[in-house]
């Protein structure tokens, strides 16, 4: 029995799915009747559980589905969290280097970066979960900066 790879419904070995419409590749359902992911550049997932995905484990996951996934929805959010993981990344090591300056600098330059580092960890964790939670909703949201780039990122072929 073949099942729609968009939609999940019965195709019975039709060239195209009689509810969606989809083509339909020839591809044999995997063990327990679910469908198979095809080589039509998207990963098998539902948009919106793949864009979820796509923040998990921060800019890991957001650079494989921006290179496995062809979906504007998926990539745009793949793209957004490559950059959003990159920059907060990046602002740790800096941060970093200058705590690490700060121990020949004084105790008020330590505590400072102490600070900052407890303010980007919190606003990081908001950011992650803001962006897992709209994604899942189906919704494109876009960061400030962030956004804007991700969306280039995101047209490029």
């Amino acid at each position: 029995m073949a099942f729609c790879a968009k939609c999940g419904a019965d195709v019975a070995g039709a060239s195209f799915c009689p509810k969606c419409g989809a083509p339909q590749s020839a591809v044999a359902p995997a063990a327990g009747g679910a469908p198979v992911a095809t080589a039509s550049g998207d990963s098998g997932l539902a948009e919106n559980v793949a864009g979820l995905l796509s923040y998990i484990a921060g800019w890991v996951t957001g650079l494989i589905f921006y290179l496995i996934d062809k979906r504007p929805f998926v990539r745009f959010h793949a793209a957004q969290s490559l950059v959003l993981f990159g920059a907060i990344v990046v602002a740790y090591i800096l941060l970093g280097m200058l705590a690490a300056g700060s121990i020949f600098g004084g105790w008020m330059a330590m505590l400072f970066s102490v600070l900052i580092y407890g303010v980007l960890g919190i606003g990081s964790f908001i950011l992650w979960i803001l962006c897992m939670v709209k994604a899942y909703q189906g919704i494109k949201f876009k960061l400030p900066v962030v956004g804007d780039i991700a969306e280039k990122m995101a047209s490029k072929a």
